[in-house]
């Protein structure tokens, strides 16, 4: 039996030799830097993203912690290994010349160290790999396909040829950049490369850090024309398993201190360390090929979370396989929540730390990422207000993390390396924003409701949730485990091949489980 069977009653507790379930408690969750967010090194860009998500609390406080008999499922990442002493975090992408027509598409982006002196940038490498994404808009039709560029280090070739993409006659093309490192740098393959496709890389000398775009804005106002004459329509979110709306890039219960950033392409990488588009051809051609992908806020949606929560990302054709596969994008997520999305809406705030310009908070850089990703160019300081961003965290992401715990323990971690399942990932995320890199614990002047528990590694392993109480319910909690109610929380059930002894515990109302 897998945890993802077991669905607590009220809160639930996890520690490693045994898992408490409190009465009229909810749990909450921590935030992580890793495969979705990495930090960032002292520059003119942000520290990096992490990853989190709370549980909302009751009258008490809910330790959760995951025993090692209830592992996580590891993601599958690169296999490419290197032994660097101290990795070069920060890369230039040479972008080649019309990288918005067919040919540009179809020609490898080039990964080089932006400091040689600090050490190469291999693609192959999960920890400096680039990705760019591609969307393609029929201007005539308003029908959207997505095509991911294929990056490569420079001066090798790639594992097997792009492949070419037809494009529509009236197509406004556009692209997206996303960064496992701290900064990427774009460069034009001559000098007027950039200028020519509209690239925008930050604000002046200052560079977002992981992001950036080319063509962005001209893409929305063409896409929201379209929306509006009725020749474009994202689809509806739906219904998630947990009876709410499902969430977008824009809903407090998902965004971190640096929302819509990154993308979710993947590209194949071979043992000797060659780079392929990810398409079901090459996949074929390539057997022991591994897929890589970006760590993003939009992949952590349209993924891990999509998945617990039982909702369907809205994809569109890939031109690298003449529409035969269906991808996500940035671009569809964006276009998505800017129309279905309620208030409050999570917008890029003053203090994301990639809209920061030598440490202190910029309009106009925020306004120039905002616009990147279809989003309302703030008029003044009040409109992208960071402590507003907070209380709309505070109010939000706690509840529906309680909520969604029981899915949400199912699901494997995105990083392994950071927490043990999605739950644990979302908490970690939740605090390191909460915490750190928005202080909005400093701006609010209150406590953090989520704290988390790590092991010897780093690995949060479990979070504690606390909130406002909903009032002693009196009596034990029933437990269910796979299907099976375990009244009062008295009896035993099977975990992961284990035998396992529910115990409620009156005096401090909490439940204790002991596996052997």
């Amino acid at each position: 039996m897998r945890l993802s069977e077991i669905t607590p009653a009220k809160g639930t507790r996890f520690t490693r030799s045994r898992l408490a379930v409190q009465e009229d408690s909810q749990p909450r969750l921590l935030v992580h830097e890793e495969a979705w967010a990495r930090p960032l090194k002292p520059q003119e860009t942000p520290p990096h993203r992490k990853r989190l998500w709370k549980y909302g609390l009751s009258a008490g406080l809910v330790v959760l912690l995951v025993a090692a008999t209830i592992g996580a499922v590891a993601l599958g990442r690169l296999m490419v290994t290197h032994a660097d002493a101290q990795l070069n975090m920060d890369c230039t992408l040479i972008v080649p010349n019309h990288p918005l027509s067919a040919a540009g598409l179809a020609t490898p982006f080039q990964l080089v160290a932006t400091d040689p002196n600090q050490g190469p940038c291999n693609e192959s490498n999960p920890d400096q790999a680039a990705f760019v994404e591609g969307a393609v808009l029929d201007s005539a039709t308003g029908q959207i396909a997505v095509y991911d560029p294929l990056v490569i280090d420079k001066g090798t070739k790639p594992a097997v040829p792009p492949v070419v993409p037809q494009l529509p006659a009236n197509a406004v093309v556009a692209l997206w950049f996303g960064f496992n490192g701290n900064n990427l740098t774009l460069q034009g393959e001559n000098s007027q490369t950039l200028a020519q496709a509209n690239c925008i890389n930050g604000l002046g000398n200052s560079i977002f850090g992981q992001y950036s775009y080319c063509n962005a804005p001209e893409f929305f106002a063409v896409a929201n024309a379209l929306i509006g004459a009725g020749k474009l329509k994202p689809p509806a979110l739906g219904m998630a398993k947990d009876g709410m709306t499902c969430p977008t890039v824009r809903d407090f219960s998902v965004v971190d201190q640096d929302q819509s950033d990154n993308v979710t392409t993947a590209y194949l990488v071979t043992p000797d360390g060659r780079i392929a588009q990810n398409t079901p051809a090459n996949v074929k051609a390539l057997p022991k090929a591994q897929p890589q992908d970006n760590g993003s806020d939009n992949g952590l949606l349209v993924g891990p979370l999509d998945t617990a929560l039982g909702c369907t990302p809205w994809k569109a054709p890939d031109l690298a396989t003449d529409g035969k596969q269906m991808l996500t994008a940035l671009p569809l997520n964006e276009l998505q929540a800017a129309m279905f999305q309620q208030n409050p809406v999570a917008l890029v705030p003053l203090g994301d730390p990639m809209t920061l310009l030598n440490g202190k908070e910029d309009l106009a850089k925020t306004n120039l990422y905002r616009i990147g990703v279809d989003q309302v160019p703030a008029t003044n300081q009040d409109q992208a207000s960071t402590k507003t961003y907070c209380q709309n965290l505070l109010n939000i992401a706690p509840a529906r993390l309680k909520l969604d715990m029981p899915l949400t323990l199912a699901v494997p971690s995105p990083d392994p390396a950071a927490a043990n399942n999605l739950f644990t990932f979302l908490a970690q995320r939740f605090v390191a924003t909460f915490d750190q890199n928005l202080a909005c614990t400093t701006l609010l002047n209150v406590a953090d409701p989520v704290t988390i528990q790590q092991d010897a590694n780093g690995v949060t392993i479990g979070a504690t949730i606390g909130g406002a109480g909903t009032g002693d319910q009196g009596g034990a909690p029933d437990c269910v485990v796979n299907g099976t109610k375990l009244p009062g929380c008295n009896g035993t059930a099977t975990i992961n091949g284990q035998t396992c002894t529910f115990a409620f515990d009156a005096a401090n109302k909490q439940v204790t489980v002991t596996c052997k």
